[in-house]
């Protein structure tokens, strides 16, 4: 217990805020961190007996609780840890897509539409080497580092990045912190789906297309295998894995409960890992009652 509480004082002590842009409706989520849930986060990591790669900076979560969409509560474990995320870092190019589309430079016609699904919900490495190449890959990584969006920046320790096509092609431009070819941080991640949640990524019709496209996911697995048994729950989600990576992030959805939810691991059993921080993650959001179908989570993964 006392390595425990001495994560849980590490973990107030990094998660100072170090980044004052707000995050669409005048809250940022670094200034929404919340003490309660940071304990509850950190303790269901250690009964899953993950303390140790949390300590040696193989596991990112950052967990946002924003069933009050202005009123977000904030907990995470290398929030700011910038991990390979093979195809998590598919989001951006599809904020790029958006970006071009609400500047008139593309359109949202059918076969474009089907192309960015499928990028998504099925992680088509061919849709998405089109669409990156569509919107430009310079274009993209000003975007994400453009003082509209933030979303990699260096005073934060990087964020999303696209430096690469999603094949065997080499690296055209790594991210200058890391030499990362695809990349993430959890907070970053989080950010983009609070952004997109608030109205502040793009307009409210193209919003509500990118979020359609985060729906109904095509691979069932990490996150969404791990809340499988809880009726009524909706995932609007995008994953990544290779080799020794896993990532997952989320807005989960379950009644007038709705969370953001980001896992990046380094480890072969990272995915295992992710289903598991899924159940724990849910139960510190939503009720007991609500959340009756879950099965109880392990105290261990084996």
């Amino acid at each position: 217990m006392k390595r425990l509480y001495l994560i849980i004082i590490l973990q107030l002590i990094v998660f100072i805020p170090v980044s004052s842009f707000a995050d669409g409706t005048g809250t940022t989520l670094r200034e929404s961190f919340d003490p309660g849930l940071q304990k509850g986060l950190v303790t269901m990591l250690g009964r899953l007996h993950l303390d140790q790669a949390v300590r040696e900076g193989r596991l990112s979560v950052a967990l946002a609780d924003i069933s009050e969409l202005d009123l977000p509560r904030v907990a995470s474990v290398n929030g700011d840890r910038m991990l390979y995320a093979a195809s998590l870092p598919k989001i951006a190019i599809l904020l790029g897509a958006f970006v071009e589309i609400e500047r008139g430079h593309m359109r949202l016609d059918e076969p474009t539409r089907r192309s960015l699904t499928d990028m998504i919900r099925v992680s088509s490495n061919r849709d998405a080497t089109a669409m990156l190449n569509r919107v430009g890959k310079r274009k993209l990584i000003n975007i994400l580092r453009s003082d509209r969006f933030r979303l990699y920046d260096p005073t934060v320790n990087g964020g999303l990045w696209v430096g690469k096509e999603y094949g065997k092609s080499a690296a055209y431009q790594r991210d200058p912190l890391h030499n990362l070819s695809h990349g993430a941080t959890a907070l970053q991640t989080a950010r983009f789906y609070y952004l997109l949640e608030t109205g502040n990524l793009v307009g409210p019709r193209l919003t509500r297309e990118m979020k359609r496209m985060l729906g109904n996911p095509g691979i069932r697995h990490k996150f969404v295998k791990g809340l499988a048994d809880i009726p009524g729950v909706r995932i609007f989600r995008k994953s990544g894995s290779w080799r020794h990576w896993h990532a997952d992030s989320a807005i989960i959805e379950q009644g007038p409960y709705k969370y953001i939810l980001v896992g990046l691991a380094e480890d072969a059993d990272g995915g295992r890992w992710l289903e598991s921080i899924a159940r724990g993650a849910h139960r510190l959001v939503v009720p007991g009652r609500m959340a009756g179908g879950l099965r109880k989570v392990s105290n261990r993964i084996n």
